[in-house]
């Protein structure tokens, strides 16, 4: 059987359970590493502009270009997000469609990731506004897509640890 076959056989086709979640976890990833993306072009000088809903308080340069978005090793947060976001996207997509019992460890990181994930991102939207008086659009995206992703990834770790197949 031709790998391009094998492959076809797991993940790609899953409309349900376990790979469909990890399917979900993956497709929020890109959105996050998407976002984080228009916001490290910014944080480059790749672009001038970050554009914004046309609603108040929205401010995602004022954010995005802050002394906090390069607190972290000096390097721009939202290049720490795509590499983030590259390893949560990583770790859904490891192994064939149900792995839960051939391989038991992705599951648990990936709970563990996105678990961790979504705290750091919503402890960021959360200070957003106290700090800055700003909301950075792209942001609030990426932390969605993290907070999304709990509830896909974390049933096959509890299966898992409840030593059943997803």
């Amino acid at each position: 059987m031709s790998r391009g076959s094998e492959a076809s056989r797991g993940l790609p086709g899953a409309r349900r359970g376990s790979p469909a979640r990890r399917r979900g976890v993956a497709a929020l990833s890109l959105l996050a590493a998407g976002s984080m993306g228009v916001v490290a072009s910014f944080q480059l000088g790749l672009v001038r502009h970050l554009p914004d809903p046309p609603l108040p308080g929205f401010d995602s340069e004022k954010v995005a270009g802050s002394a906090e978005a390069r607190a972290l090793l000096g390097i721009p947060d939202a290049i720490l997000g795509l590499g983030s976001y590259a390893l949560t996207f990583g770790l859904a997509m490891i192994g064939e469609g149900d792995r839960t019992a051939s391989r038991p460890w992705p599951s648990l990181a990936l709970a563990a990731k996105v678990s961790i994930d979504a705290a750091y991102a919503g402890r960021k939207a959360l200070g957003q506004w106290p700090r800055h008086r700003a909301l950075c659009s792209w942001c609030l995206v990426a932390a969605g897509a993290s907070l999304a992703s709990v509830p896909l990834a974390v049933p096959d770790a509890i299966e898992r640890l409840r030593g059943r197949r997803a």
